[in-house]
């Protein structure tokens, strides 16, 4: 694997930060072989309603409300120790779920298993990231930390990708056969060895360059909240988690209950949002150093407000609408992920940085988990179709207009994040304009070179 910072950085820090993308890999598999459709797999399996489906989709982010806990763990016990053994128990809680199908229980029973394992791993993966976060903000340098991000994005899409399109295909190629049950407990298997593969890198890097030795001050927490550099990025956060929460849940559901789309398709959809994720980090990681994490922050957000409106118009009969969704998400959530984060760390003084990022974490998951929680229970009471200027609207189509309409008012509150250091929102416009006018014309140039030949 290639070194991911210049040769002046110290070999120690070099391998450190390689094994931390090595580690982002191993996670990847994790979530591919835990998470997204395989996630929805499993609840179908077991006969998970719509408001049980919107409850599991809340879980992960409503386990946010531990963050300010997690903060004073991460303070009392030092984040790198306290990030390995919580981000290794939430990966290997999966474990029960390797034996579930083979048990014959209760359909009751292996549901209420099935959501026991997802609400401890959730709890568990919010202390270990909130550790983690602390722990990266001290190890990789200000200066280099948006290209870092970007090529840690890239290892990631990659794993996610061909573990995502491994676990779709033994879905497709097994549970035709009755054998579904089976193969998701194998893919529970391979997430828990991933998971230890993910510890063994994780004691691989070093600790942070200097610790905070400072006893926890809970009072942190209420600066966070009241100062007025901190306060418009927890407001942006809320809002934003809140939107995206109404629809997140829904879209594997969606395409595999709705549009009866096999496993394969729906990871051939995610390998597209990986792969241009893979293809714009680079470029979204240099936007972040050049421009500031603010400007990009904003034009993704007002980007992806347009997500969800696509699905409107996919139907059965017309499924390559989600072809062009796959792109713009790609593209924009990769450089979203990219400056939340650097813009998450960036505002959060070094001293009591934990309980700041344990405040961003809980206002974006309480956001999520209300507004999840609500639209499942809107999605139950919407069981007959809506009949709109001669249109037929599913209950997925209502919560879909919903979240594209709550992301474009929540976008319009990141103007308000203050970033000193970064350029404006126009000045980032402008340039990304001159890029796509030079790309057109070298497509142009290319196009014509062709043609003369």
């Amino acid at each position: 694997m290639p070194s991911i910072l210049p040769a002046v950085r110290p070999s120690r820090l070099r391998a450190s930060l390689d094994a931390s993308v090595a580690e982002g890999a191993a996670a990847e598999v994790f979530g591919a072989c835990a998470g997204g459709a395989v996630l929805t797999g499993w609840a179908l399996f077991l006969g998970a309603s719509p408001v049980v489906i919107g409850l599991l989709g809340a879980l992960p982010l409503a386990a946010q409300m531990v963050q300010v806990p997690a903060a004073w763990l991460t303070q009392r016990i030092g984040a790198r120790p306290l990030a390995i053994v919580s981000i290794g128990a939430a990966r290997l809680a999966w474990l029960p779920l390797v034996a579930v199908p083979f048990l014959h229980l209760a359909p009751a029973t292996a549901l209420m298993v099935f959501i026991g394992v997802v609400a401890l791993a959730a709890v568990l993966g919010v202390v270990g990231n909130n550790a983690w976060t602390a722990w990266m903000g001290d190890l990789v340098p200000g200066p280099v930390r948006g290209r870092f991000l970007a090529r840690r994005m890239v290892y990631l899409n990659v794993a996610g990708t061909v573990a995502s399109l491994a676990a779709g295909c033994a879905l497709d190629a097994f549970a035709p056969r009755g054998w579904k049950g089976e193969t998701l407990g194998v893919l529970a298997a391979v997430a828990c060895v991933a998971g230890i593969v993910s510890i063994r890198l994780m004691l691989a890097q070093q600790s942070p360059r200097r610790r905070d030795d400072t006893a926890p001050d809970w009072g942190d927490v209420a600066r966070a909240v009241r100062e007025p550099q901190t306060r418009p990025l927890l407001g942006y956060l809320l809002g934003w988690n809140a939107a995206v929460g109404i629809s997140a849940g829904f879209f594997s559901f969606h395409m595999l209950a709705n549009l009866e789309m096999a496993f394969t398709l729906v990871a051939a959809h995610a390998i597209i949002v990986a792969a241009l994720r893979i293809v714009s980090a680079p470029a979204c990681g240099r936007l972040v150093d050049t421009f500031g994490a603010r400007p990009v922050l904003v034009v993704c957000s007002f980007g992806i407000s347009v997500v969800p409106l696509i699905w409107l118009f996919v139907t059965p009969d017309r499924l390559w609408p989600i072809a062009v969704e796959a792109v713009v998400s790609g593209i924009l959530w990769g450089g979203h992920g990219i400056a939340a984060f650097d813009l998450s760390i960036g505002v959060s003084p070094r001293r009591g940085r934990p309980f700041y990022l344990g405040a961003f974490a809980t206002a974006g998951g309480l956001g999520f988990a209300v507004s999840s929680t609500l639209a499942g229970l809107l999605a139950a009471a919407l069981s007959s179709p809506l009949h709109v200027l001669g249109s037929s609207w599913s209950d997925m189509h209502v919560l879909f207009l919903l979240s594209a309409i709550g992301r474009a008012g929540a976008a319009a509150l990141a103007l308000r994040i203050d970033e000193p250091a970064a350029r404006s929102v126009p000045e980032l416009t402008r340039a990304l304009m001159g890029i796509a006018r030079r790309s057109a014309r070298l497509s142009r140039a290319g196009a014509a070179e062709v043609s003369s030949g």
